[in-house]
């Protein structure tokens, strides 16, 4: 029971996560190309194409937070946040091919 209570903590990590840093890649995409944030979160919201690769962006932050958890052994938290990254995926796939 330990480890599904690790394991889920691991997904709403994940998830915490891909919340934060999708509008933190818009900002920084918007900084690089001097456009406005609002011009990047219109493409995220209206256009599917754009959502999927966005989404993409905002999982790799993820990817540290996996080799954190993996580093101190704490199994079950790091399958956690890998879960929510393919939880993700049909969802993207949905999106790119609407």
């Amino acid at each position: 029971m330990n480890q599904f209570k690790e394991t889920v903590a691991g997904m709403g990590i994940g998830f915490a996560t891909l919340l934060f840093s999708v509008p933190l890649v818009l900002w920084i995409m918007a900084m690089a190309y001097s456009y406005e944030f609002t011009y990047f979160w219109k493409q995220f919201v209206t256009y599917s194409v754009y959502t999927s690769k966005y989404l993409s962006l905002g999982c790799i932050p993820n990817l540290f937070w996996f080799y954190f958890f993996l580093n101190r052994e704490r199994w079950a938290v790091a399958r956690g946040v890998i879960f929510s990254v393919l939880l993700l995926v049909p969802y993207a796939i949905y999106v790119n091919f609407l």
